[in-house]
């Protein structure tokens, strides 16, 4: 049998591509625009609703901001290893997304208690849903199969697409009618994205995949209740604890949570490293460094659905171009527009063996993240006597970072399971995937530092300019800095690596 394509009699066909991918990839677009529409509005909506009667708003919104981040990400984890041993894809992707939909129509709820409720909804629904919708798609192509690394391409098209369009589309309803517009915009995509999945289900496309590992184990009883069903309900339980965490940001006990963990996986990976050979060692520690330049550069490019929202709210002059919240699909956009492009430079660089190896892509994403951070410094020498700058500061300020992000991003996980020893990969994936629920705690301690303490509806104006391009002149620097410093030491990581590329 040929190895360009390993297909079987009983698997339907389109586009030489499993159909059940299109299924999946409908269901994924329409998740992610469920999932960035709320979230391109949620930052304005806590500074200019929850929080707008304290002098903290930014403060608040801040942590909960954060909070949030780092509890959507962390949960994967959970959700994760949940489905591989005990409920399988198919029934945690419905959990998941059941949550998700719920969550994101409570958001239209206009309370307190609901706003909160629908966040840790939307944490314990994401859990479930995304760690496995991205594995259902690798489980549709046999081991060998070379049609896989661009079934994922077609894949991560349309979480960008839903990135671009919900922003767009959610953002114009909220301006247009109302925050709960928009919101219940997001719960209507997640509902289309359970939908197709659903469809996929009756129609067969996915044969026997994504099933519980075990009969036995999903039927099984525990304190009377089978499996299947007491994992449901504890995952609700799991809502209002969840829910009470993220209300509580004056005590901020998200981040003292991860704090503990971030200890924790240290002190393990330390006693790791003790009982390997120095090959391995090497390159575990290789592993632990992607991971922590990954967990920095996420860190300030998710400022983007928190400082940078707020920055274009209050300083930049829109003039009708989009909205505040619209401004969030930039960065989807230009990975759209180049992700194919520069996916073509490093093939024709491997071709003429002049593709940089790892730390030299890392060390360059950081330095690009610092270049764009340093474009919105400066954008106060155009400002207007109302502390507005061009939009065009903002546009180049996204190009500049979503060639970073296609630096790192696409390269970081699949080097992680070369890098790792065998009997840890599915830590590390774990620790890999918790780096950027880490680097949302980058984003919370930056946006207290950048936060602007008013009541007053319309602040904005010279003051607030000064204060978000003396912020963005040091994360520039640090960005700078952390890249430089990569790539000053490349050819000790290379060494690390070993065989890797």
């Amino acid at each position: 049998m040929s190895n360009t394509a390993i297909k079987t009699s009983e698997e339907p066909q389109m586009f030489g591509h499993p159909k059940g991918l299109f299924y999946l990839f409908f269901a994924e677009l329409w998740e992610r625009f469920s999932f960035y529409g709320m979230r391109a509005l949620l930052t304005l909506y806590m500074v200019q609703e929850i929080f707008k009667a304290i002098s903290e708003r930014d403060t608040a919104t801040a942590v909960v901001y954060a909070s949030y981040g780092s509890l959507v990400y962390a949960s994967t984890v959970i959700g994760g290893q949940i489905s591989d041993k005990i409920l399988g894809m198919r029934s945690s992707i419905f959990l998941g997304g059941i949550l998700m939909a719920v969550g994101h129509f409570v958001l239209a709820i206009e309370h307190d208690i609901a706003f909160f409720t629908a966040l840790a909804l939307i944490v314990v629904g994401n859990g479930f849903f995304k760690p496995n919708i991205s594995t259902f798609v690798g489980a549709l192509y046999k081991e060998g199969d070379v049609r896989k690394d661009s079934g994922f391409t077609i894949f991560y098209m349309g979480i960008n697409i839903g990135g671009f369009v919900a922003p767009l589309l959610c953002g114009w309803l909220a301006a247009e009618y109302g925050w709960h517009y928009g919101f219940g915009l997001a719960g209507i995509g997640m509902m289309a994205g359970l939908i197709f999945f659903w469809s996929g289900i009756k129609k067969n496309v996915f044969g026997d995949k994504g099933m519980p590992p075990s009969t036995e184990i999903y039927e099984k009883k525990v304190i009377g209740i089978p499996q299947k069903t007491l994992i449901p309900i504890i995952a609700v339980l799991f809502v209002p604890v969840i829910a009470y965490l993220l209300s509580s940001w004056q005590q901020n006990y998200v981040s003292g949570i991860f704090k503990f963990i971030g200890f924790a996986v240290l002190a393990y990976l330390i006693y790791i490293m003790y009982s390997l050979d120095s090959v391995a060692r090497k390159k575990l520690i290789m592993a632990v460094l992607i991971t922590f330049f990954m967990t920095l550069f996420w860190g300030f490019h998710e400022l983007s659905g928190s400082v940078i929202t707020l920055f274009a709210s209050r300083n930049v002059a829109l003039d009708g171009i989009m909205t505040a919240s619209q401004t969030n699909a930039l960065n989807s956009m230009f990975i759209i527009i180049l992700a194919i492009p520069i996916s073509l430079l490093w093939g024709y660089l491997s071709k003429n063996k002049m593709n940089p190896r790892t730390p030299y892509k890392f060390g360059l994403g950081l330095l690009l993240a610092g270049a764009s951070f340093y474009i919105l410094s400066i954008s106060g020498a155009s400002a207007d006597e109302n502390g507005m700058v061009p939009f065009t500061y903002l546009l180049v300020m996204y190009l500049i970072i979503s060639i970073g992000e296609l630096f790192m991003s696409p390269v970081g996980l699949s080097k992680i399971t070369d890098l790792s020893p065998k009997n840890i990969v599915a830590f590390m994936m774990g620790v890999w995937f918790l780096s950027s629920a880490f680097a949302f705690q980058i984003v919370g301690f930056i946006s207290k530092q950048l936060a602007v303490e008013s009541t007053d509806a319309n602040v904005g104006g010279l003051e607030t300019l000064g204060i978000y391009t003396d912020g963005f002149e040091l994360i520039a620097m640090y960005s700078l800095g952390a890249g430089a410093i990569v790539i000053l030491f490349s050819p000790l990581m290379k060494k690390l690596m070993g065989n890797v590329h």
